[in-house]
C-alpha cells in the first residue's frame, strides 16, 4: 500500500495543496543526473521538475492529488507560489516562536542570515522547546509507515541538520529565507518550461512505461512510508523502467544508518539521508 495515496485520498477528504514551495534541492539532480533525456520527478510544487527542464531534460512528473499537480502545472506555466499546508504550519510556529523570543522577529532572522551568523537564533531556549513540544505527538498521529522513518528526538535531529546547513553561506540559501522567514527574496521570477504531468501513483506510472525509458528518476521521500509490498513494487517498477546506468536520487528523513553514507549536500537542510542509486550498480 501506498499511504501517499491513502493520506491524500481518503473517502470524504479533499485533497488539498500541500506543498507551495519546494523543500528539495534540485541541485542534486542536476549533478545527479547524466545529461539530456528522459527523467521522471514528483511534481509537488513543480520547482524540481522545472529545474530539470530548464537544463535541458525531458521530463514528466506525477503526483497522486490532482490538486498539487495542477498546481504544479500552473508554476511550470509562470504563476507565483501559493501557501500550502506545509507553509501555513511553518508560519504559524515561527508566529509563536516571534511571542517567545524577539530575537526570533523577522528583521532579527533576516540580518542574522545577511551576517551569516544564526548560532544565537539555534542556541535559543524557547526554540528548543517549542521543536521539542510541537514534534513530540508526531508518533501519535503518522501512521506506521512514517514512524519507521522519523529518528527519536526529532526536535535535535533538525536542529543539528539547521546547524550544519547554515554554516556556510546562509543568506544565498533561498531555503534558509523560507524556513526561517517564511520569504522567498532570493528566488527569481518563475520561467514558464515544459513538462509532462500525469496524475497517477508513481510506481503505477514505471510500470506502464517501455523498459528502460528513463535515465533519472526523482523519487523525493516516497519510501518513507510505504509497507514492504509497496517498497517491492516500486523496486521491481524501477528495475523495468530505468535503461542500466540510470541514476535514481531518494531522499528520507530518517538518519544515516551505522557507516552509511549521507549522500551529497540538500540546501533544503531537512534530509538526514540523500540516496543517489545507479541502476546495474552493485
Amino acid at each position: 500500500m501506498n499511504p501517499w495515496t491513502a493520506g491524500r485520498l481518503l473517502p470524504g477528504r479533499h485533497p488539498k495543496i500541500l506543498f507551495g514551495w519546494g523543500y528539495e534541492d534540485p541541485r542534486v539532480e542536476l549533478e545527479a543526473f547524466p545529461p539530456g533525456g528522459r527523467v521522471l520527478a514528483i511534481a509537488a510544487a513543480g520547482e524540481t521538475v522545472s529545474a530539470l527542464a530548464g537544463a535541458g531534460f525531458d521530463v514528466t512528473g506525477v503526483d497522486i492529488n490532482p490538486v498539487q499537480l495542477d498546481y504544479g502545472r500552473a508554476r511550470l506555466a509562470g504563476a507565483p507560489a501559493v501557501t500550502g499546508s506545509a507553509e501555513r504550519l511553518l508560519a504559524a510556529g515561527r508566529a509563536v516562536l516571534r511571542g517567545l523570543d524577539p530575537r526570533w522577529r523577522p528583521h532579527n532572522v533576516a540580518e542574522a542570515l545577511r551576517q551569516g551568523d544564526l548560532t544565537p537564533l539555534l542556541a535559543s531556549k524557547r526554540l528548543r522547546g517549542l521543536l521539542a513540544c510541537g514534534l513530540a505527538p508526531l508518533g501519535l498521529v503518522l501512521r506506521p509507515g512514517f514512524r519507521r522513518s522519523i529518528p527519536p528526538r526529532l526536535d535535535q535531529v533538525l536542529l543539528n541538520r539547521l546547524r550544519r546547513g547554515l554554516r556556510d553561506r546562509p543568506a544565498a540559501n533561498p531555503w534558509a529565507w523560507r524556513l526561517l522567514t517564511g520569504r522567498d527574496e532570493l528566488a527569481t521570477a518563475p520561467e514558464p518550461r515544459h513538462a509532462r504531468l500525469i496524475h497517477t501513483d508513481v510506481a503505477t506510472h514505471l510500470e506502464q512505461v517501455p523498459r528502460g525509458w528513463y535515465q533519472g528518476v526523482s523519487l523525493s521521500n516516497i519510501l518513507d512510508g510505504p509497507d514492504a509490498t509497496y517498497a517491492a513494487r516500486l523496486e521491481r517498477a524501477l528495475a523495468h523502467a530505468l535503461k542500466p546506468g540510470a541514476v535514481v536520487v531518494l531522499r528520507s528523513f530518517r538518519e544515516p544508518a551505522p557507516r552509511q553514507d549521507a549522500g551529497p549536500v540538500d540546501r533544503a537542510m531537512l534530509w538526514g539521508v540523500v540516496e543517489i542509486r545507479r541502476m546495474g550498480a552493485s
